[in-house]
């Protein structure tokens, strides 16, 4: 084969794996669009939620003049606060990198599931301190009303409809904070059944004199759901602090070095670092090349891994940069890192 002939092949193998790499980013590109529309319209749906169930039971509770009623439109105006914080951090996380962000906004998501932990945790020591003190110290007088079941059965079913879309959108998507705020819909939903539990409690001791100690029963499930947020707050908790402070993914840098290792004339795969950012990963790697391959044709070899790297795990900013394999005589290459 000529010279002309090699570099006509090498030229038309390069456009092909160009064309491929532009296809891939356009369709990366489509595909995080729709991802951040998404998430915009599930977080936005948990404010318009968050905003009726609030206005609900504040207007119930000022017009039968049920403490409990408004200490639930109290509770859902914190929801509120947390439903609100996440649509924020969703439209900030998804914009694109900046001059001062060259790293994109995607870390906003990770602060703000560290903040809604924060509320998550403070409302759980709220809920044990009143639940202690009705069980030892003090005597509430829990008011009975049609109103409230209606409020709180209400509160359940939109509850347990936004829970479960933003759990599956934080899922689809990587998305801590839709996460943090499935779990504050969800923790709504334990205390609108704990509240219900209360009042059935104290519809039987009033009825059953025998049963009088029934009246504590929603300060224990109070407890026991307290516990309960306290345990998946802490969990959510870690997963935001190990996101801020660039922990890698468990399993990412093994996924990374399988998927390169795959690519043809890669020789070993070194100084892999992957870091997470929001719903987005990025992935840093250095491959061997043998010495005798051309500049074009290492390039060629950077762009496969990358392409590599992109299917094994979908969205990924990926840089790969290669080195010449450090063969001290002819057919002396590493076989391992």
């Amino acid at each position: 084969m000529s010279a002309q002939e090699k570099v006509a092949r090498q030229s038309g193998s390069d456009q092909m794996h160009e064309a491929v790499s532009s296809a891939t980013l356009l369709r990366t590109t489509e595909s995080q669009t729709s991802a951040a529309r998404e998430k915009r319209l599930v977080a936005l749906s948990s404010v318009i939620a968050a905003v009726f169930l609030t206005g609900f039971k504040l207007v119930v509770g000022m017009a039968t003049g049920s403490l409990g009623i408004l200490s639930e439109a109290l509770h859902s105006g914190l929801d509120l606060a947390a439903a609100a914080i996440t649509f924020f951090a969703v439209r900030i996380a998804d914009r694109p990198a900046d001059a001062r962000h060259l790293y994109g906004h995607g870390k906003v998501e990770n602060l703000s599931a560290l903040v809604e932990t924060v509320l998550l945790l403070a409302t759980s020591g709220w809920v044990i301190y009143e639940g202690v003190q009705r069980l030892f110290f003090k005597w509430v007088e829990v008011e009975v009303s049609v109103w409230a079941f209606v409020v709180m059965g209400t509160s359940i079913v939109i509850d347990i409809t936004r829970s479960r879309a933003l759990m599956q959108a934080a899922r689809k998507h990587n998305s801590q904070a839709l996460e943090a705020d499935a779990l504050h819909f969800s923790t709504d939903i334990w205390s609108s059944t704990v509240v219900i539990l209360g009042l059935i409690g104290v519809s039987l001791s009033r009825q059953f004199p025998a049963l009088r100690e029934l009246h504590h029963l929603d300060a224990i499930a109070g407890l026991g759901v307290a516990l309960i947020v306290i345990y998946v707050s802490m969990q959510l908790g870690r997963r935001s602090i190990a996101a801020l402070m660039d922990a890698a993914p468990a399993g990412a840098v093994d996924q990374v070095r399988a998927a390169v290792a795959q690519v043809a004339g890669v020789v070993a795969v070194e100084n892999v670092r992957v870091r997470g950012a929001g719903a987005g990963l990025f992935v840093d790697a250095t491959v061997r090349v043998t010495a005798d391959q051309s500049l074009a044709a290492a390039h060629a070899i950077a762009d496969q891994a990358e392409a590599a790297v992109r299917a094994a795990l979908p969205g990924a900013d990926v840089i790969v940069h290669t080195e010449p394999c450090p063969a001290t005589r002819a057919g002396d290459l590493p076989t391992s890192l």
